[in-house]
């Protein structure tokens, strides 16, 4: 593993542990080199994945950019950094176990939005918002309509 501080190849492994769900290995590792501490994590990978975009295009699967979409959905919510871990980590691992190399990206925002709705409402509807290219806020407004569902009145009429 090389050094992010300096570049070195020669570090140092001072401690393993897994992950809460033992999803991951957690590596505290040090560089002799220069000498900063550092952490990586070893996570089990069991296919390559591909996203096939709506105009075609292929890319790889980032896990990446799947939790940075999660986390910006979340920010400012109450959510705590290892829920989001987990719903990153799950989702990760349906998209492996589905048997396909290549995945539709709607068939990964269907899985945001599901994992997003039981974890907070709000950062539901923000990444709805994007996801279903919201434009105007009468979009929000039918949106919302649709969570509280039939029936529920608005207490402040």
């Amino acid at each position: 593993m090389r050094c992010p501080y300096c570049g070195s190849l020669d570090t140092q492994v001072k401690d393993s542990r897994p992950t809460e769900d033992n999803a991951a290995i957690r590596r505290r590792r040090s560089c002799p080199g220069c000498g900063a501490r550092f952490t990586t994590f070893e996570r089990i990978q069991l296919r390559e994945l591909t996203v096939v975009k709506k105009n075609g295009q292929r890319t790889p699967f980032e896990r990446d950019k799947l939790a940075r979409s999660i986390i910006t959905a979340c920010r400012k919510r109450p959510v705590e950094e290892d829920r989001i871990e987990r719903v990153v980590n799950s989702i990760q691992r349906r998209l492996e176990s589905m048997g396909e190399a290549d995945i539709p990206s709607n068939i990964i925002g269907e899985m945001v939005m599901e994992a997003l709705q039981n974890l907070d409402k709000v950062a539901y509807v923000r990444f709805a918002s994007v996801y279903k290219n919201f434009r105007e806020a009468k979009d929000f407004e039918n949106f919302v309509e649709t969570l509280a569902g039939p029936g529920v009145t608005d207490p402040n009429e």
